[in-house]
């Protein structure tokens, strides 16, 4: 165990929780998009993207069994797996005066609702805001460590 276990822990979940931030942002901003990519000679309206987060090394089980029977081993953070896109369907509104209208006059927007992008934007904020706490917590226990020893 390094006395840097927390503030690597910490500055990775830092890390993976811009990167969320980043990742809502983007569906913010195209949320109005119906021309993100090309399918088949047509246009597809932009997709959610979800980012997938894991425990760095371990799985917290593992890392729960051995912290149990006081072997002192500790997580190596968090890191990002993967972004996927979500899968669920389009949604459809009527304008049958907007160019991408199919013959029914409905056009596919994206499928981004903007309170789920909220909700992600708020949760990741204040993980991101819970880590600086910790990070700025075991920086002032290393400092009065140092202070000891003079």
């Amino acid at each position: 165990m390094s006395i840097f276990s927390g503030v690597n822990a910490s500055a990775s979940a830092l890390t993976a929780q811009r990167l969320r931030m980043d990742v809502v942002s983007s569906n913010l901003a195209n949320m109005d998009t119906t021309r993100a990519k090309q399918v088949d000679g047509n246009w597809e309206p932009y997709r959610r993207k979800l980012v997938t987060l894991q425990p760095s090394g371990e799985s917290f089980s593992s890392i729960l069994n051995s912290s149990m029977n006081s072997s002192g081993k500790l997580g190596n953070g968090v890191k990002v797996t993967k972004i996927t896109e979500d899968e669920t369907p389009f949604n459809l509104q009527y304008d049958p005066t907007n160019p991408d209208a199919n013959e029914n006059g409905y056009v596919q927007t994206p499928n981004v609702d903007p309170l789920k992008e909220m909700v992600d934007l708020i949760s990741s904020s204040r993980s991101y805001e819970a880590n600086v706490t910790a990070l700025n917590a075991n920086k002032s226990m290393l400092m009065k460590a140092l202070e000891i020893g003079k």
